[in-house]
């Protein structure tokens, strides 16, 4: 074997730096970009009392009415022993309920309360200048063209990737 690989050819490296060739080099670009807006919303959280993983509760919350712990795992990419951590912040905040849910005496279903929606609107109201100097860099529309390609990306139209949602 080589300096170069196995048969002699350049392996391409990975990294995230502009222009990496590497097929790895989208998902890493991702992953920076993802760290630096995860960064900016900590920073909107942070006065409000809430970390990342509470507000992505609360938006299930909003978006779905009341849910599951399961399904709520599930939105959230989070296992069942941190869904019942983050739920049990978020009821000691008074920012959800848990309620049985008619005919499964095992399943509760987590309900944002009014104090809730008051927290979520004042977080996107914290969260706007600061996205704001997040996408200062961008020429003008390039925001919302960012926003189009990350949605379809995100959420092919032909079915693939949907089990992961």
């Amino acid at each position: 074997m080589t300096a170069d690989g196995p048969h002699g050819t350049t392996a391409s490296r990975a990294t995230d730096r502009p222009g990496d060739p590497s097929p790895f080099a989208l998902g890493l670009l991702l992953r920076r970009a993802h760290w630096r807006a995860a960064a900016v919303m900590t920073e909107a959280l942070r006065p409000l009392g809430i970390e990342l993983r509470h507000f992505a509760v609360l938006i299930v919350l909003v978006d779905r009415g009341a849910t599951v712990q399961r399904d709520l795992a599930e939105a959230t990419g989070t296992d069942k022993a941190g869904i019942m951590r983050v739920v049990d912040d978020l009821e000691r905040k008074g920012l959800a309920v848990r309620k049985a849910v008619p005919g499964d005496r095992r399943a509760r279903a987590v309900e944002i309360t009014p104090q809730g929606i008051e927290l979520f609107d004042a977080a996107h109201e914290a969260a706007e200048p600061l996205n704001e100097r997040l996408v200062a860099d961008l020429e003008p529309g390039e925001s919302e063209q960012l926003r189009d390609l990350l949605t379809r990306f995100a959420h092919p139209s032909d079915g693939e990737g949907r089990a992961e949602r």
